[in-house]
């Protein structure tokens, strides 16, 4: 796990490589995909992230989630102050507040 400082650009690069990573299905506890974050300009930071946390918690529950909303740094009081302009993160910030948590499944690209 990295120590995340108070720049998410600077958290950025201290996270495994998503290279090979097509997309991350996020899945409830009945085993339903509720939400997919797909390798695409503008996701991929939360990718990242979502990535990360998988590989060091196994589980999105709120421990993970509320680390991962210290990766996100700057962003999380954005999301905060913004509801509906992070989903990503807002979704953490549920999970955080009591929610269900949610595994996360890796999806690699098809060779």
């Amino acid at each position: 796990m990295i120590q995340p400082t108070a720049s998410f650009k600077d958290n950025l690069q201290l996270l495994p490589s998503i290279e090979g990573l097509a997309r991350i299905d996020l899945v409830d506890q009945t085993g339903a995909v509720v939400a997919t974050i797909e390798n695409q300009p503008g996701k991929q930071g939360s990718l990242a992230v979502y990535q990360h946390i998988q590989q060091s918690f196994g589980t999105l529950d709120s421990q993970s989630a509320a680390y991962a909303l210290d990766i996100f740094a700057e962003h999380t009081a954005d999301a905060r102050n913004r509801p509906g302009a992070h989903p990503n993160i807002d979704r953490l910030l549920e999970i955080v507040a009591g929610a269900s948590p949610l595994s996360i499944r890796l999806v690699a690209c098809e060779q």
